[in-house]
């Protein structure tokens, strides 16, 4: 039987470099096959290629790409048009730029149905609702008339997947495609696009850095390095035993439960993909390597049905990648820094001609926290819960309604909040466009400290270099400008920016989402270093649930602008009580088999904020729920060890607590 897509010897070049060079691979209908790698690998070049959007300066030199029986790369731009959208539809990793800021949602997808399956008007408009449905956009008829900047980047996200799919395609090329989601949608996501591969006998090209994410959706798996397939493998032979040292060090750099020590780090970067490479591409970043690996370019062997290209392969020890190693934690004795108390933060909804206030959105509703100096808290939920809005109050970028901020013991009001800036930096989601396209990277770093007079004039430039040494980026990235980056390094530099005036606290919002694991791991590892080394305090906003176990001493969880449980990290995540956060604990990807236990699918969609339920704002989505969950929003009930759950269940006010979960 023949491939949908079938890729042979493909080569991308950009003058003298050749970022995809002969890669070769097929993808079956109803098939899922995963390409793995670290940032500047070639993955999203190998993608760009097969849909021939290159950019400018981009050529495919060599190769051939077949969809079904048709050959992509012989297909005029006239019948290419046809085939991109429709055949084979792509879903991009930065939905702010794939998408028009200044044409509504609708619209949007309504050309692609338009172009592809000739609906028109209204049932343009029911298809393309239908659509948002699929992929958990709440309230979708009235996202149909938002326009792209007035989304959450998971909403964002969730648009973008819509798009890819009004076209019906036989092949979905997925870049990405979770990366900015909560746990939750990203589960329902996964699952929508699992379905509709199984309905259509659509082959999916699943691009990810998350191995959670591959060994729960992939049937094969690609390894990627430099430009070149290193491991190709079935996806259970490749979890049971990777057999190349780029798969093992990619395992190896995953943060694990309860391991609060240094993660293994990959040394070095990917070498530029140029004509002066030779012998073995990992070569100056292997520990196995010897002369030979630097000489010769090695072939692909196969191993136990694994094909991989390693002068070594079948030789290096047997490892088990789930083993790790837990070290002693941070010694810095625990201080108090920041203290939140009734936080709010209420968007007014103002309408007609005087533009009356109608109604507020509660984007914050009542939060209270504290982190100490040399803590990290997490905090947690779904996309629209307020966490970005919370972190944005603490600073006040966005003005709180209510509430009282202390930072080191001090008041934080409008008139000195300049002090609070000099003590507390963020890092925000999306890199790209917190950056200044306008300025080099050197003078976006330098711009912090010489607005608040950090260190001398003259020994700013050295901190510059030691920063993008720090964030691991090479020396002569402070003269290049953000759009020169991938995703992953423009995330590099963005924490570098938060880190240059020597913050006590950091807000980290979704800082490791756009990173592949290895680089995923330097970060970690630089932002526990700092920690231990200065006593900095983390308020980390991230769905990333391994990462939270990783890093984090304490985990809040958000639901409707409110936390509704709290505790330390390792009670909330291996024993949650409230259902929402089991819910969310449910949903987590895995790289070990879930072992029976079974994903809590929660039904409906987060109610509004402009006019949040009665009683427990959970209820209409709680299995649960009884009659009080409707009526009395639930106070506090502490389970010990500073672990507390809002949730009438739990406080045994329902007949049925007698059940133990």
């Amino acid at each position: 039987m023949n491939p949908l897509l079938e890729v042979r010897d493909l080569v991308t070049g950009f003058g003298s470099m050749r970022v995809v060079d002969g890669v070769s691979f097929r993808v079956a209908a109803g098939e899922t096959y995963a390409l793995l790698g670290e940032s500047g690998c070639g993955k999203s070049m190998t993608a760009l290629s097969l849909m021939r959007l290159l950019p400018d300066g981009g050529r495919i030199v060599s190769g051939s790409v077949r969809l079904a029986e048709t050959d992509v790369l012989a297909l005029p731009e006239r019948d290419m048009r046809r085939v991109r959208g429709g055949r084979m539809a792509m879903i991009f990793q930065e939905p702010m730029l794939a998408l028009n800021p200044v044409v509504k949602v609708g619209a949007q997808i309504g050309e692609a149905l338009a172009l592809h399956r000739k609906l028109g008007g209204q049932a343009a408009r029911d298809t393309a609702r239908g659509l948002l449905d699929s992929v958990g956009v709440p309230d979708a008829t009235r996202r149909l008339d938002s326009y792209p900047f007035e989304l959450s980047g998971g909403l964002r996200q969730r648009v973008m997947i819509a798009m890819a799919l009004a076209g019906e395609p036989q092949l979905l090329i997925a870049d990405e495609p979770t990366t900015a989601l909560d746990v939750t949608i990203q589960a329902q996501v996964l699952d929508v696009l699992r379905r509709l591969k199984a309905e259509r006998q659509m082959g999916m090209l699943l691009i990810t850095h998350d191995l959670g994410v591959v060994a729960e959706n992939a049937d094969r798996v690609g390894v990627m390095y430099a430009g070149e397939l290193v491991e190709e493998s079935a996806r259970d032979a490749f979890f049971a035993g990777p057999q190349h040292p780029y798969s093992r060090m990619l395992f190896e750099a995953l943060p694990r439960p309860g391991d609060g020590g240094r993660l293994t780090t990959i040394p070095g970067q990917v070498p530029p993909l140029d004509g002066s490479l030779v012998g073995c591409r990992f070569a100056p970043r292997c520990p196995h390597a010897f002369v030979r690996c630097r000489e010769e370019s090695p072939g692909w062997q196969a191993i136990n049905g694994q094909r991989v290209r390693c002068h070594l392969a079948g030789q290096l020890p047997a490892q088990d990648m789930r083993d790790r190693v837990a070290h002693a934690a941070s010694a810095h004795p625990p201080q108090p820094l920041l203290q939140v108390e009734g936080l709010k933060v209420h968007f007014p909804i103002r309408r007609g001609f005087i533009q009356r206030t109608v109604g507020h959105v509660r984007a914050v509703d009542d939060v209270a926290m504290s982190i100490q100096a040399g803590r990290t808290l997490a905090l947690v939920g779904e996309s629209g819960c307020g966490k970005t809005t919370v972190g944005k109050a603490l600073l006040r970028l966005i003005e709180p309604t209510a509430g009282r901020i202390a930072l080191g013991g001090e008041v934080i009001t409008a008139n000195n909040a300049a002090t609070l800036r000099r003590q507390a930096q963020m890092v925000f989601q999306d890199p790209y466009s917190s950056l200044n396209p306008r300025m080099r990277v050197a003078d976006i770093l330098l711009e912090g400290m010489d607005a608040l007079g950090v260190g001398a004039a003259g020994q700013r430039r050295d901190a510059v270099s030691q920063l993008l040494r720090q964030v691991g980026l090479p020396d002569d990235a402070g003269g290049r400008y953000p759009h020169a980056f991938s995703g992953g390094q423009r995330q590099r530099i963005a924490i570098a920016r938060a880190l240059a005036v020597s913050p006590r606290l950091v807000i980290c919002d979704e800082p490791t989402s756009a990173l592949d694991v290895s680089v995923q791991a330097q970060i970690l590892n630089l932002l526990k270093d700092l920690q231990n080394d200065l006593g900095l305090a983390y308020l980390f906003i991230t769905h990333n649930l391994a990462v939270v176990e990783y890093l984090a001493h304490e985990v809040a969880v958000m639901y409707l602008g409110r936390i509704v449980e709290q505790g330390a990290a390792a009670d909330v995540l291996r024993a949650p009580r409230h259902p929402y956060t089991q819910a969310l604990m449910s949903a987590v990807p895995r790289i070990e088999p879930h072992a029976g236990e079974g994903i809590i699918r929660l039904t409906g969609d987060q109610p509004s904020p402009l006019n949040p339920p009665a009683g427990c704002h959970f209820h209409p989505r709680c299995p649960h729920a009884q009659a009080v969950c409707r009526q009395i929003y639930p106070d506090r009930t502490g389970l010990g060890g500073g672990h507390w759950v809002r949730c009438h269940w739990v406080a045994g006010r329902h007949p049925d607590f007698s059940k133990e979960h």
